[in-house]
């Protein structure tokens, strides 16, 4: 999960140097992939974890169809700035990957790891609820972002009862 963790902090670091419209759909994907990953592990229960994502992708369609008609033939340059960021990131995520305690293979609980477990998860069994207070926000938010992209999409496009490129 620290390894997860970390590489949504990478993936968000990288949203701030990329400039290419088409990349940084594939950015926010794989942040919606890893954050659904978090909260179905935070949460013990995958299915709500699978809805948002696939909220998130319907979402992520919108903007990918708006931006293929703003961008269809701009080229894709990899910046120095991005490549200075990523070369290092990359043997710092293997090196978080290989000490993560399962790889180790120190996923053996001992009694009172296994007690501390049991009292944790019987004190989490009240966030699974979803509709609950601290998850509320996070969906009335989401809610809130899909409904205005889709709008402001409908809008934008709207203009002269077409697609956005410009006719020469």
């Amino acid at each position: 999960m620290t390894y997860l963790c970390l590489m949504t902090l990478f993936t968000s670091l990288m949203i701030c140097l990329i400039s290419h419209p088409l990349a940084l759909g594939l950015i926010l994907l794989l942040q919606t992939i890893m954050i659904a990953l978090l909260t179905g592990l935070m949460s013990l229960n995958f299915w709500s974890s699978y809805i948002i994502f696939l909220i998130m992708i319907g979402g992520m369609l919108i903007l990918f169809t708006y931006m293929t008609s703003i961008a269809s033939n701009e080229k894709f340059k990899f910046s120095l700035k991005m490549t200075m960021f990523i070369i290092p990131m990359i043997p710092l995520s293997i090196l978080s990957a290989f000490n993560s305690d399962h790889f180790i293979g120190m996923h053996k609980l001992k009694t009172t790891n296994f007690m501390m477990t049991e009292k944790f998860l019987m004190n989490q069994m009240y966030l699974n609820k979803f509709l609950n207070y601290p998850h509320m926000m996070i969906y009335l938010a989401m809610i809130m972002y899909l409904l205005i992209t889709l709008i402001a999409v409908v809008k934008i496009t709207l203009k002269n009862k077409g697609t956005l490129r410009q006719k020469f």
